[in-house]
């Protein structure tokens, strides 16, 4: 007996740095299974906790007294954590109707309430939402096809412009809303099939995934991947990202064949799509859900192959382009691509001529938020950036907002940059893609030159 309570007592001693730093940690994003019950759970074990040391008369000892009061900080730290967080949230949630209406458009939001939501939608201080599995859980599709048109309702009697409304629809292992959506297979399956074959299926992929999200409201679907398969899987600690599985092939003119395909077939269904992880992350090991990562290839050669794919489709679409969070250590050594105004502004904006949409990847994923993301806002904005993603974690909106808010106050926003991105996101928004379209059928707003495409290699 006076074992275990020697064992319990070391167990506590371990247990209450842990505790507290959940506590005051309580609003990041890897702490997201804690919420709600699981913050009022470690609140109550501490409160019972230091019950029973001071019924057992720990308190009379000095190291008593210290377990004692250790356990009394998660309750503390929990409540200053809270009120820090309600603190901003209401400091972004004053924000004047000016700088509503000048940063708002610039951010899409994943969301778990929808009150909280619709008083950011109302406010004009987000321009989209993401939508995904948690929305659909436990719920049926007509009630989600409800609740996006009550947020455009919203917008609507609000005098603003139809929010952004995107989802993650890649097919294969992506495919958040499937079910109760079709689970398509993976753009990956197509490439046995002859070259036609592989379009008319690409195509036929695109329109079940546009029919189906249109439908639902939804006119943004962040797929297709551009990324270049890598050989072989060669980082056990990648969980998330599985490029390997998600890529389309090795081939750059495979992968721009049936993107090309795809996206098509996603656009005459009144979807839009987003290429993605520009620059690459097929020939990345790090995982940048967790670990900040480079991309070490000359661009030369990233430009001969890993690019192709992303200014064939930019030619000839109006998909928007999403920035990951890899260093471009050729072009830019000292930040992560999503927030370089070397890659955006110098490449993407410069060299290629593209004046779509370009957005960043989660700002929730560890390569940023786990470093500064308030540099990283702000650098995203003035590099031209035009829409900054915050999807696994609603909730850090407020910090990221804030972010902006406060650099916008002091003057640290390019204000030309913000109006440049003001006009493309105007031209590319919902309301205005009726008229985004030249009478000839072409696409407005891109004036990328189509690369060269690459010849097909060996079997």
């Amino acid at each position: 007996m006076q074992f275990l309570n020697r064992l319990c007592l070391v167990l506590l001693w371990l247990a209450a740095p842990l505790a507290a730093f959940a506590a005051v940690n309580k609003n990041d994003p890897y702490l997201l299974v804690l919420r709600g019950a699981g913050n009022i759970a470690l609140v109550v074990a501490s409160i019972l906790v230091v019950i029973v040391l001071l019924r057992r008369g720990h308190w009379r000892s000095i190291a008593g007294m210290l377990l004692v009061l250790l356990w009394c900080l998660p309750p503390v730290l929990m409540s200053a954590a809270h009120v820090r967080f309600e603190l901003r949230k209401h400091a972004v949630l004053s924000a004047s109707a000016a700088e509503a209406r000048q940063l708002g458009p610039h951010f899409m939001v994943g969301y778990s309430s929808f009150p909280e939501i619709a008083r950011l939608a109302e406010q004009g201080l987000i321009g989209g939402v993401y939508v995904t599995r948690h929305n659909i859980r436990g719920r049926t599709i007509e009630a989600l096809r409800a609740e996006i048109a009550a947020l455009q309702d919203k917008r609507r009697a609000a005098g603003l412009p139809p929010l952004v409304v995107a989802a993650d629809q890649e097919g294969g292992i992506v495919g958040h809303l499937a079910p109760p959506l079709t689970k398509v297979p993976a753009l990956a399956t197509l490439t046995g099939l002859a070259p036609g074959d592989q379009q008319a299926r690409a195509d036929e992929f695109g329109r079940i995934h546009g029919r189906e999200l249109a439908d639902l409201g939804v006119n943004l679907n962040l797929a297709p991947v551009l990324d270049l398969k890598p050989p072989v899987r060669r980082n056990r600690l990648d969980f998330h990202t599985l490029i390997g599985q998600r890529a389309i092939a090795a081939d750059p003119a495979v992968v721009g064949t049936i993107a090309s395909a795809y996206v098509r077939g996603l656009e005459e269904s009144g979807v839009d799509a987003t290429l993605k992880h520009f620059p690459g992350i097929g020939r990345v090991r790090d995982d940048t859900h967790h670990f900040s990562a480079s991309l070490d290839t000359p661009v030369k050669e990233l430009e001969a192959t890993d690019w192709l794919p992303f200014r064939e489709v930019l030619s000839h679409s109006r998909s928007a382009l999403m920035v990951g969070h890899v260093t471009l250590t050729a072009v830019d050594p000292d930040r992560a691509a999503s927030h370089s105004k070397r890659v955006v502004e110098g490449i993407i904006r410069g060299k290629w001529g593209y004046q779509g949409v370009v957005m960043t990847d989660d700002l929730v994923m560890g390569a940023i938020y786990q470093n500064d993301v308030c540099r990283a806002v702000v650098e995203a904005i003035n590099a031209g950036v035009d829409m900054l993603l915050v999807a696994y974690d609603g909730a850090q909106f407020s910090r990221v907002f804030s972010c902006a808010l406060d650099a916008s106050r002091q003057g640290r926003l390019d204000a030309a940059m913000l109006r440049a991105s003001a006009v493309r996101l105007e031209l590319r928004s919902p309301a205005a893609q009726a008229g985004a379209v030249s009478p000839d059928g072409r696409t407005l707003g891109i004036v990328i030159p189509a690369a060269p495409r690459a010849p097909a290699r060996g079997s």
